[in-house]
């Protein structure tokens, strides 16, 4: 056969060829086998650095083309749905009124258009309520070059747009093709150990195995994100004796904490991939799936989880008492039924870096997978994890 191939054939053979093994030892070398062993070679922490002198630059570029054209950049004021201009007193915004009305005279009197004023803030006070500010995504103050629709686009040169197409290319073509032969491998490799481990007595080698074999599934899917993670006072971190609690801003959240050690998760059984995992997972670890009709029984559920945590061989079981995810400037009230177990709880603080990539996620805007998606060609989900003191009732 090789008789019969065209020089240009010989040559696309070992380019693609060349391509590969230099595809397989950048992925394997530099994400999978560091993740496996738990090691880092610090290059993320360069990598995020890198972009903050970048984003820095770019938003210093449009405040130069702002200021030629005698302009100040649009800047957020708040993180609800409706912009409020700052540092604008009743006074004031009364005589603007008046003014567009067509009312010349400023004397303290009352006109028909200040009914207008009164009416604005009213409908501001219903429509950004601090509830609903909980579930809009969070606006940045600087360009992240993560899209083109900035609302100071006008302000962005030729070098800015070069830079963003330029962007766009190792988003799309380098940095996503990477992540998801990472999370695919992962994923693969997870459900094939946690099975085979699932498989062993009950001893504590098994358990040694199966932390083990948890904490490289976790580390690879954060690899696969690309995520730079700091955990804060881990003398407190959660002991086998209680519960851990925490605010919750995306499905990542659980792999975000369980990078650090392992936890019990709690959720309901679903099918498909995500239900093949769950059933790997219980095989080799207790965690607690419910069905779906087991969910709405609170006795059931509380005595699951009063069991659970009466083990001191098994993990401390992970909850986020919010009950759905918040955009990460505040926190939900929590639901009392996590805390009527009446053991230890661990609570766990987690902030996420949105100028990397915003890691909130609305299920009424986006689907599971469009959510992954995004996540998997943002520059980096860059957050911090501060472990607060343990509490018991009172």
């Amino acid at each position: 056969m090789d008789c019969f191939m065209s020089p240009a054939d010989e040559l696309l053979s070992k380019y693609l060829g060349l391509s590969i093994n230099v595809w397989l030892t950048l992925v394997f070398g530099f994400l999978i086998v560091p993740a496996v062993l738990g090691v880092s070679f610090g290059i993320h922490k360069y990598y995020v650095r890198t972009l903050l002198c970048i984003f820095e630059w770019a938003t210093l570029q449009m405040e130069l083309k702002a200021k030629e054209k005698n302009h100040q950049l649009y800047r957020h004021y708040t993180s609800g749905i409706v912009s409020k201009m700052p540092d604008s007193t009743l006074r004031q915004e009364i005589q603007d009124l008046r003014r567009t009305a067509d009312c010349l005279s400023l004397e303290p009197r009352f006109d028909l258009a200040d009914v207008f004023f009164f009416c604005r803030k009213g409908l501001e006070s219903i429509l950004d309520d601090d509830v609903t500010k909980c579930f809009s995504a969070q606006e940045l103050e600087s360009w992240n070059l993560l899209t083109r629709s900035n609302l100071n686009f006008r302000y962005i040169s030729l070098k800015l747009l070069a830079l963003w197409v330029l962007g766009v290319v190792i988003r799309y073509c380098v940095l996503l093709p990477f992540r998801v032969t990472v999370a695919v491998t992962g994923i693969f490799l997870f459900i094939v150990l946690s099975t085979v481990v699932g498989f062993l007595p009950s001893t504590k080698l098994r358990r040694y195995l199966s932390d083990t074999v948890h904490l490289m599934g976790y580390r690879l899917c954060v690899r696969s994100l690309s995520g730079v993670i700091t955990y804060h006072n881990r003398e407190n971190k959660p002991k086998n004796d209680g519960i851990c609690v925490a605010n919750h801003t995306t499905p990542i959240d659980g792999i975000i904490l369980a990078n650090d050690r392992c936890y019990s998760l709690v959720g309901q059984l679903h099918g498909g991939l995500l239900g093949m995992i769950q059933r790997a997972m219980v095989k080799s670890s207790p965690h607690i799936w419910f069905e779906r009709a087991e969910v709405k029984d609170r006795h059931l559920v509380a005595k699951r989880l009063r069991d659970h945590v009466a083990d001191e061989n098994k993990h401390p079981v992970l909850i986020f008492p919010e009950g759905t995810c918040v955009n990460n400037t505040s926190v939900m009230m929590f639901k009392k039924g996590s805390f009527e177990i009446g053991c230890t709880v661990y609570p766990a603080a987690i902030k996420y870096d949105s100028r990397f990539g915003d890691a909130f996620w609305n299920s009424s805007q986006s689907g599971l997978v469009g959510y992954l998606l995004r996540l998997m060609s943002s520059w980096a989900i860059v957050c911090s994890v501060w472990y607060l003191p343990p509490m018991n009732r009172k």
